[in-house]
């Protein structure tokens, strides 16, 4: 009896996992919204470096060190909506949609060893970005 209670409330804990799901998906998006910020910023100065006839600025280094650092920031995100999918689908529920579609394969999770693989890929790419950009 006893036995059945504490397995009852260990199943229905695994809910509290929701909180990393939302909170990384709340994270990507801002980061999305960030790095799109920075390209917007890009595209600017872009325009303004050719169309304002008192530019005399090289902004050639602002430029690239702008796009590399959205582009660290997008997979920075694609790590927390990996991370988010990952563990809703290990501890909550299957999303049945992924099931039914064959282009999100990537956000599919069925162990937390193949989560962590994915991650590490994920990461290893925000390594190499960050790299890029400090050099």
């Amino acid at each position: 009896m006893l036995e059945k209670i504490f397995e009852s409330l260990l199943v229905r804990s695994r809910i509290v996992t929701i909180l990393p799901v939302i909170f990384g998906l709340v994270g990507a998006f801002v980061l999305f919204f960030i790095a799109s910020y920075d390209v917007l910023k890009v595209i600017f100065y872009t325009y303004n470096y050719f169309f304002d006839a008192g530019s005399n600025v090289d902004l050639h280094e602002d430029v690239v060190a702008l796009i590399i650092g959205a582009v660290d920031l997008y997979l920075m995100a694609l790590v927390l909506f990996i991370f988010s999918f990952g563990v809703y689908e290990l501890f909550i529920s299957e999303i049945e949609e992924f099931k039914q579609t064959k282009q999100s394969k990537v956000l599919e999770v069925h162990s937390l060893d193949q989560l962590k693989d994915k991650l590490a890929k994920v990461i290893i790419m925000v390594l190499v970005v960050n790299f890029f950009q400090r050099v």
